[in-house]
């Protein structure tokens, strides 16, 4: 490690980064946390015992980083391992299994598997692209490799006739698999990566995933699902969710343009939409009191809002509605009067300030956001950011009820970095009779294409189609924001 990676904590830039190297040594994280355990950093110019013990929960938040990768990191990744693999002529199948293909927000490391009618050539190809710092071990079965930023990867040829199996088997989630086990035992068979064998080792299923389902009477349950939650008495049982998918979502309501902290024009977002197929967009800026994006006041926002008349009329294929993410207050109370508020289609509130507050206020402060009348989503609930903070502690089934009660949308934010709501909370707030919308959140205009990581979190939250607002037509939707 060297100074350079002081800056990888929250809470320490470059100037506290040199302070410490100058005055007290420090030149890794290491030593930076010994420091701070020992409560040397405090009394240092411009630290004291909060900043100190914010690097030191920095310092964990960089450790499980280190441990676990975001979803948004690890997909393109592998997304790029396999295109550059399967260029090879001897490739026949390939697939990602493990975390990544349930589709988890974070990943400890990475599993692929493929068929090749040449083994060795596969793994001559793996070993050698460009991304790989350390080659862990290599063979004609599996090779492993360590990225240039310490992420484990996993190469396994398996047998066609296995590949199902394998990719049951490799997907997991543990949990999921022990309960398959179980299940196969009850009827004298065996599970494993190779196949399903009755007791005389007669192999009757691993082809296709399907298969191995089938066998045990069991229809095929998809990836998101596999943790062992439920999935399987639902699949006995017939009521399995009909999964949301990303062909289902007509729009994205949590825009940003150019106006407050977003790189493109209210134009140039609506073209994109319209490339997407989009029925409707959102544009939803942020409001005055985030200053360092460039909110919007009452007369900057009245402003974009004939902006956007202006453009409905050139554009008439989409719907464009005007919004604001308006930041709830330390009070909860809101960032515009409601006069402005009421002028808006759409209405997302959300706290960007003040995160450290006891939960029992940081619940009352939402809560009282809620109440608004012109209110109609809560962005991304908890706050939270993979791999750099953890939300803020807020009592969620407490906002789960007051959405309900007032009939208010919670987001799933598919920002990579938030998915916020998880999909442990979606799957609550859909049991409770919430509805939820699955927004980006982008800023530039490729960033609509996180929608994908959101509709990823729905499905792991069993939501369906009509459990998200965005599926809907455009008059629905309408009716919904109108109520």
């Amino acid at each position: 490690m060297s100074l350079l990676e002081l800056l990888s904590i929250p809470g320490v830039g470059p100037k506290k980064a040199k302070l410490f190297y100058e005055k007290l040594g420090i030149k890794d994280i290491k030593e930076l946390e010994e420091a701070a355990k020992k409560g040397m950093l405090a009394g240092l110019p411009g630290v004291g015992t909060k900043t100190e013990e914010k690097i030191l929960k920095g310092i964990s938040l960089w450790r499980k980083s280190r441990e676990r990768r975001s979803l948004g990191r690890i997909l393109p990744l592998a997304q790029e391992i396999i295109a550059r693999l399967s260029e090879s002529p001897h490739v026949k199948k390939i697939s990602a299994a493990g975390s990544l293909r349930r589709m988890k927000d974070t990943v400890k490391d990475l599993d692929i598997l493929v068929v090749s009618t040449e083994p060795m050539d596969i793994m001559e190809r793996f070993v050698s692209l460009p991304l790989v710092m350390e080659v862990l071990g290599m063979g004609p079965t599996k090779s492993s490799i360590l990225t240039k930023d310490a992420f484990q990867i996993d190469l396994r040829v398996v047998p066609e006739e296995s590949f199902g199996a394998a990719l049951q088997y490799f997907t997991g989630s543990k949990n999921h698999n022990i309960h398959l086990r179980q299940i196969a035992l009850k009827k004298g068979l065996k599970v494993s990566e190779y196949g399903v064998f009755k007791e005389n080792d007669e192999k009757i299923a691993g082809y296709t995933e399907e298969e191995v389902y089938n066998v045990l009477g069991l229809p095929w349950i998809p990836p998101e699902l596999r943790e062992d939650r439920g999935e399987i008495e639902a699949a006995f049982e017939g009521r399995l969710p009909k999964l949301v998918e990303l062909s289902d979502i007509k729009g994205d309501l949590h825009i940003h343009s150019k106006w407050s902290d977003g790189v493109h024009t209210i134009e140039e977002i609506v073209q994109k939409a319209v490339e997407r197929g989009y029925e409707y967009i959102a544009i939803t800026d942020h409001s005055k009191t985030l200053s360092v994006a460039r909110g919007l006041d009452e007369e900057r926002l009245l402003k974009q809002i004939e902006e956007i008349k202006k453009l409905q009329e050139r554009y008439p294929k989409i719907k464009i509605l005007a919004g604001v993410e308006v930041d709830i207050l330390q009070d909860g109370t809101l960032d515009l009067p409601d006069e402005i508020l009421s002028r808006l289609d759409i209405v997302i509130a959300s706290v960007h300030s003040a995160f450290n507050m006891p939960q029992e206020e940081m619940t009352r402060r939402i809560c009282k956001a809620l109440s608004n009348p012109y209110v109609d989503i809560l962005g991304h609930p908890t706050g939270r950011l993979i791999e750099e903070r953890d939300g803020y502690q807020v009592d969620i089934m407490a906002i789960i009820q007051k959405a309900k009660e007032e009939n208010v949308g919670l987001e799933i934010n598919a920002y990579p970095q938030r998915l916020d709501l998880n999909d442990i909370n979606a799957k609550i707030a859909k049991e409770m009779g919430v509805k939820l919308v699955i927004n980006t959140d982008a800023h530039a205009w490729g960033q609509l294409e996180f929608m994908l990581f959101g509709v990823a979190t729905a499905r792991r939250g069993w939501l369906e189609k009509e459990d998200v607002i965005n599926t809907w037509d455009f008059e629905k939707l309408l009716n919904w924001l109108r109520t």
